[in-house]
Order: structure tokens, then C-alpha cells, then sequence
């Protein structure tokens, strides 16, 4: 799965950060919807990591009925943490006050 192309499926765009919240909530709650029905162990972790980058991850009981599956997302979540990886547009309240 290449991540752009994930990214145009479920939001139209790979810019994330040209998104109103609407779009953003509509897109998270498709892939939300599509890992709940894949199938595919493969298919089902990308989704979930790319869930999980945009912080809308179901928990890893949830998601993963596999413990590799589940040791394999705790290991994804500590190195986006250690690298500090984080999909989600800033907003101007992230961001702090205004000069």
C-alpha cells in the first residue's frame, strides 16, 4: 500500500493539510468502516498504522486478533513515537497564539 495513494483514496488528496475537519472526519470514519471488513492481515495493518498516524487507531485487542499482529503494531506505535511521526494537519490552535 503506498501511502499518497491511501491517503487520495479516502480523502481526495495527499495533502492533508488542505483539509476542512469535516472531510478529515469522513475519511477516518471510511477506513474505520474498511478495517473493520478487510480481511487481509497485511491490508488490515496498513490501515490501522495509517489510523493509528492520525490518531483514530482502534485499540490493538480490537483491531488484532493475532498477538504478532498486535506486538508488530506496539513496535510500529514506539518507533512513529520515537520518530515523532505524526500525520495530522496542524490547526492554528496547535499551533499557539498569533504575533
Amino acid at each position: 500500500m503506498d501511502l499518497d495513494d491511501q491517503l487520495r483514496r479516502y480523502f481526495g488528496t495527499s495533502d492533508l493539510t488542505s483539509l476542512l475537519a469535516e472531510a478529515l472526519s469522513a475519511g477516518v470514519e471510511r477506513m474505520q468502516v474498511d478495517l473493520g471488513l478487510e480481511q487481509d492481515r497485511n491490508r488490515r495493518f496498513a490501515l490501522w498504522a495509517l489510523l493509528h498516524m492520525l490518531g483514530a487507531a482502534p485499540d490493538l485487542d480490537v483491531a488484532f486478533e493475532d498477538p504478532a499482529d498486535r506486538d508488530a503494531a506496539r513496535t510500529f506505535m514506539e518507533l512513529t513515537e520515537q520518530k515523532g511521526v505524526d500525520l495530522m494537519p496542524a490547526t492554528s490552535t496547535d499551533r499557539g497564539p498569533s504575533s
